[in-house]
Formats: structure tokens, sequence, C-alpha cells
């Protein structure tokens, strides 16, 4: 079993653990993270990881809650001998605050990237959301792989959804919505969105009648408020459309969003399975496994950012 890489998990990781170990293949290593009364994380790494590689499965949706945890695990993982800690975190936070935008702005992606290069010897990942950066690269010093969710998103598509027409949120999301229309062999279109604040969205729905007799289907990288989401199918069931589908890569859904979006009439609500949630439905388990693989047994002059198709 010596030549397998250990796999370990962060709370609430288990599922992706457990597929990952099964794919990749894995040995499971034990390791114990629970808090005190008074809030403090305890951490006991069980397994011995002499000169091993290690995964540790830790998609980092509610990463300030999760950040010292993994920081004390990293550590157990190293004094237990880890020859090499590659990250395993389909949904990369802190993406979001790519540039100053008022003076004594705080660019956190960039400060997060420093915190987690600082832990890892790498990171695979699924769709960062890279909006002013062109690569992880740009970021991240260690070697990182990225992982696209279009393939698996349009298949899902192609496989549930008659005579869909796809839906973008904004412009951003051309090139993504695009490739995604492009392998469904469907038709999208593009909103215009406004944001005025976290929960406060106002788009515009461009005329829908060449694609009469379609069901809308809603696609977004990123679904947290479901603002957009909200707002667009509230939009079309008051034009008498059918009920969209709504499909995200990362579903983080907080507060009540996704109760929210049912309310507003969304059909099926459909994510891929980097962020725990019932609606997960697209399996990104294999071509993760195949990025982390690629990343424990590199080319020799592997040190670089790269994506995995």
């Amino acid at each position: 079993m010596s030549g397998m890489p250990l796999l370990f998990e962060m709370p609430g990781q288990e599922p992706l653990a457990s597929r990952l170990a099964r794919v990749l293949p894995a040995e499971r290593g034990r390791m114990e993270i629970r808090h005190f009364p008074d809030g403090e994380t305890y951490v006991r790494v069980d397994s011995p990881c002499d000169g091993r590689d290690v995964v540790l499965a830790a998609t980092l949706a509610q990463p300030d809650a999760l950040a010292l945890p993994l920081l004390f695990a990293v550590r157990g993982l190293r004094d237990r001998g880890a020859r090499r800690i590659v990250l395993a975190a389909p949904y990369l936070a802190y993406m979001r605050q790519d540039v100053r935008f008022r003076p004594g702005e705080v660019v956190t992606s960039m400060v997060f990237a420093d915190f987690l290069g600082a832990l890892a010897d790498g990171l695979v990942t699924v769709d960062p959301h890279l909006h002013r950066y062109h690569s992880l690269a740009e970021l991240y010093r260690v070697p990182a792989r990225v992982v696209h969710a279009a393939p698996a998103v349009a298949s899902w598509i192609a496989d549930h959804v008659t005579a869909p027409l796809l839906i973008g949120p904004d412009s951003e999301s051309e090139q993504w919505v695009s490739d995604v229309a492009g392998l469904a062999r469907a038709p999208h279109v593009v909103l215009s969105k406004t944001r005025r604040g976290d929960r406060d969205v106002e788009i515009e729905v461009p005329p829908l009648e060449p694609w009469s007799g379609r069901t809308p289907v809603l696609v977004d990288d990123i679904v947290s408020t479901a603002g957009t989401m909200i707002e667009t199918v509230t939009h079309l069931r008051r034009a008498r459309y059918p009920a969209p589908v709504c499909v995200g890569v990362h579903g983080l859904f907080a507060g009540d969003a996704y109760a929210a979006l049912k309310r507003a009439g969304a059909g099926t609500i459909v994510t891929a399975n980097t962020v725990p949630h019932p609606s997960n439905r697209i399996d990104l388990t294999e071509v993760l496994a195949g990025a982390l693989r690629e990343l424990l047994d590199p080319p020799p002059d592997d040190s670089a950012s790269e994506t995995v198709p």
C-alpha cells in the first residue's frame, strides 16, 4: 500500500473523500478534528504518513471556520512524516476580492492564496472564479490544476432537458456558457446584470421569442445568494415561460437561497458535487481524481498551474 497516496478529509468532507479514495485509488487515513467547549480546535492525526504523499479533501466553502483547523491538520500531517500534501479543494474560496476598489481594502484573494500556498504543496480545484486573473498561476506559487465542469454540466443538460435554451447571468459568463451550450448542442443567450449590493440585483432579459417552445436553463458557476437566478426565474415565470431548470457548478446557497429559488418558481435545481448539498447531481469525481494523479506524478519540469480539460 506504500505506493498509494494517503487520503484524509476535513470535517464534512467524508463523501468527497470516499469517492476520491475509490477512484484514485488511495488509502484512507485517520484523523480526528473536534472542538473544545470554548470553541478552540483539537486535531490528532492517527495514521502515520512516513514518506507518503497525502491528499487532503477540503472543499473551501465556509473558509473562515475551516482555516485554523486546516492549518492545524496540515501541521499534524507534516509532523507525522507526510512527504507532500495536495489539497483537493473543488470549491476555492476568496476569489471575489481580486482588486482594491477603495483605499485600505485588502485584496483577500492574494492573502488567501499566500495562506494556502504556505500550507500545501499542490492544489486541485474546479472552475475558480477567475475574473481579473488569467490563471491561478498569477496567485498560487504551488503547482495547481484547474478542472473544468463544462463537459459534465453539458452532458447532464443534454441527458435531462428536452430542447434546452441556456441562459447565462451576465457578460462575464459568456465564454463559459457558450462552451456549455456548444457541448450540449443548444442555443444560448446572456443577460445584462446590474449589481447594487450582495442581494440587490437587477437583470435585463433579452427577447426570447425566437426560442419559443424551448426549456430555459439558467447556468452559473457560483450560486451564493441566488439573487440573479431568482430575479431571472421571476421574470420568466411572469412572461409565462416554463419553470426554468437552474444549474450551478458551486452551490453555496447562503441563508435561505435554495428555498427562495424554489419559491420563485424554479423547476429542477442541480449543482455539481463540489460543495455538499441535496442538489448535487453532477459528479466530478473522475476528473478531480485525474487531476490529482497528474499533480502527484507530474512531468519533471512541472512547476506552474495548468488547466485540465
